[in-house]
């Protein structure tokens, strides 16, 4: 009988975001809501 194992491990570290990626981040979901909000409003319309 053989037994086999294997050890992994895991790290996990918070990531340290920027300034300029915060507010990139924040752009990018303020235009995907316009968007979001835009679908639905076409979608009313039809």
């Amino acid at each position: 009988m053989t037994l086999n194992i294997l050890f992994l491990t895991i790290t996990i570290s918070k990531r340290k975001v920027t300034a300029e990626q915060a507010r990139h981040q924040e752009m990018v979901e303020k235009i995907y809501e316009q968007h979001k909000d835009r679908q639905i409003s076409m979608y009313r319309i039809m």
